[in-house]
């Protein structure tokens, strides 16, 4: 079955440059123009991933992520952020709101398909045969998406979710920022490593207490513990 991916951005030609890419790249293809209307797929279409622009009429691409994110029917859709804003900024800024993925324009199209296909992937492997885990009052079951805090259920992004399962399948372990890159983001060159604390500070801000079992190493990177 064809991946379905859900492309927003109000410039025809990127449109249709995007939605020509990934159909050659095998995926099934959903275009929306606003914010609005990309709301409104989003929801009646369940895409497997969506291409989201940030400068778009009715609402905008950070406010739809935001939305998305807060809707328990979306919240687990990937999202690659395109936009023309490449500050640091509007990047961390896009990541803390749930992105999965950011892409500056002008972008080659072969590395937005390589990205889609990298967030289209993940997960579908598993390290260990273990797929239920419990620290503590921290739960996380591999199979269902699911994580709990002393019972209470944490939504996460499918980054979040990904990079937590690594840190837990490879506890007592040291995972350095570029292993964490390489293996939750699948590349290792196209975006730098302070991806990696963004999604780091903001899975602990969702953990709570149970964010006490993945440490800092200063000037390494970052271990799951049992402690």
């Amino acid at each position: 079955m064809k991946p379905k991916i859900l492309v927003v951005d109000d410039e025809p030609d990127a449109l249709d440059l995007i939605e020509f890419n990934l159909k050659a790249a095998g995926c099934d293809v959903v275009t929306a123009a606003d914010g609005a209307e990309a709301m409104k797929k989003a929801r009646s279409v369940h895409p497997s991933l969506i291409v989201l622009d940030l400068m778009l009429p009715e609402i905008d691409g950070l406010e739809v992520c935001k939305k998305l994110r807060g809707d328990p029917a979306t919240s687990a859709i990937p999202i690659v952020m395109l936009t023309a804003k490449a500050s640091e900024l509007d990047r961390v800024l896009g990541l803390e709101l749930g992105a999965d993925d950011y892409v500056t324009k002008p972008f080659s199209p072969r590395e937005l398909v390589l990205r889609v296909k990298n967030l289209l992937q993940r997960g579908k492997s598993r390290e260990e045969k273990q797929e239920h885990f419990e620290l503590g009052e921290l739960c996380l079951d591999i199979p269902r998406h699911r994580v709990t805090v002393s019972d209470r259920p944490i939504t996460l992004t499918p980054t979040e979710f990904r990079l937590l399962t690594l840190l837990v399948q490879r506890r007592g372990r040291v995972q350095t920022r570029e292993q964490l890159l390489n293996e939750v983001w699948g590349y290792d060159t196209f975006i730098d490593t302070r991806t990696v604390d963004t999604h780091m500070r903001r899975l602990r801000e969702k953990l709570g207490p149970g964010a006490k079992y993945l440490d800092t190493v200063r000037g390494v990177g970052y271990r799951c513990t049992d402690d």
